[in-house]
């Protein structure tokens, strides 16, 4: 994958995640600055989504640690490269549940 395909699949995930935010009704506040996603949960903790583009990588931080993603072209899904290779949505939810404290389930619009 090049450099710009890179981009547009990375910008529009992070606008797919917000848009998965607003659909799950979840208190979680969002901010989107020069392609740096931070959520914010009413108790103060923070997820953080950040482009990688040298390594054609999103890379997710929060409470239990960092977290990189490699885009999988035949599933069309991100995928945690550490041992699990958790799909990115479902690595989300189930951190934001445990961060947040409320059951919350984010799903690809």
């Amino acid at each position: 994958m090049n450099e710009s395909e890179f981009n547009e699949i990375a910008d529009q995930t992070i606008e797919d995640i917000q848009d998965a935010i607003d659909d799950s009704g979840a208190d979680i506040d969002y901010d989107e600055v020069g392609g740096v996603l931070t959520l914010e949960f009413e108790n103060g903790s923070k997820i953080i989504f950040s482009k990688q583009g040298a390594m054609n990588q999103l890379w997710m931080a929060a409470q239990s640690g960092g977290f990189h993603f490699d885009f999988d072209e035949a599933s069309q899904q991100w995928i945690c490269d550490s041992g699990d290779n958790e799909e990115i949505y479902s690595m989300l939810s189930r951190l934001a549940t445990e961060q947040s404290g409320e059951d919350t389930t984010l799903e690809k619009p």
